[in-house]
């Protein structure tokens, strides 16, 4: 990062295109938003824009890693109320479920974004690879924590669970999906720790 990028981080224009641009890839897509779109709900100008964001793949890929530090923030500040590793996963699994149940759920951004950016070598695509991994590394060691001797096959299928309530969110009974992966992760992790 450049020292004008960096000075230009917390500027209030630069929060609104992130803002507005976080709001409507989420909402519409992001192939189908264009730059034009965003400096107008943005109110911002085509200088501002392009002073901030050289391209419009610099914006998204800001935006997908400002989602990943949100979520990354929310965890840490959920591990500040308890050390159990077992409560850590449920708390984890049901701010899931919240977020399904949150009103304009459209699916998981990471998942979404990496639908639109399949080449795995692109930076937004490597950087939703660098969320899913701080995600199943963190589920992984909260699993062993936990007492799971075969902490990566729990791991696996939390994560899988946790994918599949994305989708299921977005295209069932918000409820009734997060109903049944609150049921299913404390299956799960009863199962991890009876292989004992």
């Amino acid at each position: 990062m450049n020292a004008s990028h960096s000075s230009a981080a917390a500027s209030p224009a630069r929060t609104r295109l992130l803002e507005t641009a976080s709001n409507v890839f989420y909402a519409d897509g992001i192939r189908h938003v264009g730059v034009d779109r965003i400096i107008a709900e943005a109110q911002v100008t085509r200088a501002t824009f392009y002073r901030h964001f050289p391209s419009k793949e610099d914006l998204v890929l800001a935006h997908v890693e400002q989602r990943d530090q949100q979520i990354r923030s929310a965890v840490t500040e959920a591990f500040r109320t308890t050390t159990d590793p077992e409560a850590l996963l449920i708390m984890l699994m049901a701010g899931i479920g919240e977020e399904i149940c949150g009103p304009g759920f459209r699916g998981c951004p990471f998942i979404n974004a990496a639908a639109e950016y399949p080449d795995p070598e692109h930076p937004v695509r490597q950087a939703v690879q660098a969320h899913r991994s701080w995600f199943r590394q963190t589920v992984q060691n909260l699993v062993a924590a936990a007492g799971c001797p075969d902490s990566e096959h729990t791991t696996a299928v939390l994560v899988l669970l946790r994918d599949g309530a994305m989708a299921g969110g977005n295209l069932d009974d918000p409820a009734s999906v997060r109903d049944h992966l609150m049921r299913t992760a404390r299956a799960v992790l009863a199962e991890g720790r009876s292989v004992r």
